[in-house]
């Protein structure tokens, strides 16, 4: 059991979020989290179509599922703007659409593989927030969250340079966006998972690393999607989190305590 069917937050119910990156990892485990406490969340996908599937049949009132490739120019804002029709409006957005693309040295990265990394990770974070400006600004105001990650601050793994040099790109537009957007009752803050267990971790962290990485770690172990659920209801709830914003929570069993 998690904390998000432990807990109830009556002022997240009937939400109107879109949640990118949402089939699997973090993504899956936020979406249920927020389905669970009544929100209505667009799920957007990429290739995980299958996965995606299985959420909603768990939440069929409250999860509707959106595809797209948020590295493909113009998908960003059309997946938004979709949303916001889907959903009939925007109280929410959730940036967690993101991945590492394989571990390459920066040494070796082809200018190519530079703008995957950065389209994905970065571009498609700002995309988003921008077109989903609008639509929040039109209900009264309401919450966006971005997923950044350990790697900001440290500058990541072996062959994850780029990626972290993304993700310290998040945590910077995080800040920024939410001295742009308080004006309009938007509050933008953004959480920062270290060494998780999921899917992306499985298909580009050797066993190796992931020991070793794990070793410093002062809780002892890597983290679970679900232990990160908490951090995102807190920062959507208005109740819980209203007078904080451009903040970033780090979620990482002590491995890391800026």
């Amino acid at each position: 059991m998690t904390l998000a069917t432990h807990l109830t937050l009556g002022d997240l119910a009937g939400k109107r979020i879109l949640i990118t990156g949402g089939s699997t990892g973090i993504g899956a485990a936020v979406v249920l989290g927020f389905a669970a406490q009544g929100a209505h969340v667009v799920l957007h996908y990429n290739a995980s179509h299958e996965p995606a599937e299985q959420l909603r049949a768990q939440y069929p009132g409250h999860i509707t599922l959106l595809q797209g490739d948020l590295a493909a120019p113009g998908e960003t804002a059309r997946v938004v703007n979709e949303a916001a029709r889907l959903l009939g409006g925007l109280d929410g957005l959730i940036n967690n659409a993101g991945s590492m693309l394989g571990r390459i040295p920066t040494i070796q990265a082809t200018d190519a593989h530079f703008d995957e990394v950065l389209d994905l990770n970065a571009k498609s974070v700002w995309q988003a927030s921008i077109a989903a400006h609008p639509h929040l600004k039109a209900a009264g105001g309401g919450f966006i969250i971005n997923t950044t990650s350990i790697a900001a601050r440290n500058g990541g793994g072996n062959g994850a340079v780029l990626y972290a040099a993304a993700k310290s790109f998040v945590s910077s537009l995080t800040r920024g966006q939410a001295k742009e957007f308080v004006a309009d009752k938007i509050r933008v803050n953004a959480v920062a998972p270290g060494l998780i267990l999921t899917p992306f971790h499985v298909r580009d962290t050797p066993d190796a690393m992931m020991a070793a990485q794990s070793a410093t770690i002062p809780m002892g172990r890597a983290g679970l999607p679900q232990e990160c659920v908490g951090a995102f209801l807190f920062l959507a709830s208005e109740a819980l989190s209203g007078y904080i914003t451009g903040q970033i929570i780090e979620v990482n069993g002590g491995q890391l305590m800026p």
